[in-house]
């Protein structure tokens, strides 16, 4: 299906495009969700002009990948040929080398410290030294914040590697990884910075260790732009289990923002290899469950009016099934600081989980907190996808290590899911196709995420 052209957004990164391309047909390769800066211009041809062959005309159009337009992003169709699988040429050649480090742009795409995590945790694995520039560079306030420096310190610390630049502040870092080991570990951002993306740089590491390994993660358990670990407990793990793998993540205590405080212990055991996913069918909602929270000073009622506002939400779309979103107070001695929230997750009849989620703060009335979250499920249920914006790009990194082909059917792909293909790609021998799925309502904004995996094995592993 042809997405929509629209006009050119004044902050997009403009790249030159031909003037005409053929019409796509139905099934094929949805356009590329490339937002790579414009390649340098042809040489001159002495006359001070160009030739017509060397100047291609640009067509000033934009195709806007969905949830791109708010970021001032736009994604532009490229010229037949130069793009394939959903990214463009030069991003599918072998990464910048530096001597014997690759070199990883932090401030690219989603510039934040995704490609961080992704970046180093792939180092790791693969044992590639790496050296990482630029780093949150696409942040207000750029450079390691503690929890980023804290989710290095414990990968080296896994495979005895070397870390240079690991210092809050630091636009760049040098790792030189070593043998995965595995063992305990502790990482503490002694901050209310997130332990699940803790979780999301360690875990893909411990699962090549050459021994099971325990991993104490301290910091923020419910905080603010990363999935909360309720998320992590009840979809998350669930779900990236599909690949063959368990773990066991049990929380000791609750840290909300600005303490922090918390602390999660995950158990997990290393693998061979991985095997791949297919989540390609939806299936209908059979449950719809939950928990709303409150902890520290504030009271029950405020769970309970995030519970009932969010139950009439979803009442005005969902009618004929039971909504169990149960309130709770945290015990006072299982819970640092003062915080509220709420998560909601939809089953399917396949297995697929979906959900919703917002946290309080002082001055956001209980309703509002419990709508959003009802709002924000719902979305993830509209587009048909079997899984939600906040997995999508949490798989990347677990379907480029796999053995064999992972497809996930999702809804609109996010900057962040683009970001890690993009990076996976470049450190991995995965390949990565999207395309926009023709079973659904014309009017789903859902696509296919495919990639055929490299296949990793765990050397470390003993026969």
């Amino acid at each position: 299906m042809e997405l929509p052209l629209l006009p050119a957004w004044r902050r997009a990164r403009r790249l030159l495009l031909p003037a005409a391309e053929p019409p796509r047909r139905a099934g094929r390769e949805a356009p590329p969700l490339c937002a790579c800066p414009a390649p340098p211009p042809a040489p001159s041809t002495g006359t001070g002009t160009s030739t017509a062959a060397s100047r291609p005309r640009l067509r000033r159009e934009t195709l806007l990948a969905p949830g791109l337009l708010r970021r001032g992003l736009a994604v532009f169709r490229a010229p037949p040929g130069s793009h394939r699988r959903g990214f463009c040429e030069r991003h599918r050649s072998s990464p910048a080398m530096d001597g014997d480090r690759v070199e990883i742009d932090g401030g690219i795409m989603e510039g934040g410290g995704q490609i961080l995590r992704v970046s180093t945790a792939l180092s790791c694995v693969l044992g590639l030294p790496l050296r990482v520039r630029r780093i949150r560079a696409g942040r207000s306030q750029p450079g390691l914040r503690p929890q980023h420096l804290s989710g290095l310190e414990i990968v080296r610390d896994l495979c005895d590697g070397k870390l240079g630049g690991g210092e809050i502040g630091s636009t760049e870092i040098t790792f030189t990884p070593g043998k995965i080991k595995g063992g305990t570990h502790i990482a503490d951002t002694k901050t209310a910075g997130s332990v699940c993306l803790l979780m999301q740089v360690a875990m893909p590491c411990v699962l090549f260790a050459a021994s099971p390994s325990e991993l104490h993660l301290k910091g923020g358990t419910n905080a603010e732009m990363a999935p909360q670990i309720d998320y992590t407990v009840m979809v998350f793990k669930p779900i990236v289990e599909k690949f063959n793998f368990k773990f066991n993540c049990d929380i000791k205590r609750r840290g909300y923002y600005p303490q922090g405080g918390g602390e999660v212990v995950v158990q997990m055991s290393p693998v061979k290899e991985l095997s791949p996913i297919n989540l390609t069918e939806r299936g209908t909602v059979t449950k719809i469950y939950g928990r709303a929270f409150v902890a520290g000073a504030l009271p029950i009622k405020l769970a309970k009016d995030m519970s009932a506002a969010a139950v009439r939400c979803i009442r005005r779309e969902i009618r004929d099934l039971y909504i169990n979103i149960q309130p709770v107070r945290e015990p006072d001695d299982q819970a640092v600081g003062t915080g509220s929230g709420i998560i909601i997750v939809a089953e399917t009849s396949t297995g697929c989980l979906l959900a919703g989620s917002s946290l309080g703060k002082r001055g956001k009335n209980a309703d509002k907190v419990g709508i959003e979250a009802a709002e924000m499920l719902l979305q993830n249920l509209k587009h048909g996808g079997t899984v939600d914006d906040s997995l999508q790009d949490q798989l990347i990194i677990f379907m480029a290590l796999a053995k064999g082909v992972s497809r996930v059917k999702s809804g609109p792909i996010t900057l962040h899911t683009q970001t890690a293909i993009h990076f996976a790609e470049q450190l991995t021998k995965a390949k990565f196709t999207v395309t926009k799925s023709e079973e659904e309502d014309p009017g789903n904004d859902t696509y296919i995420i495919e990639c055929q995996g490299m296949g990793m094995i765990n050397s470390n592993l003993e026969s």
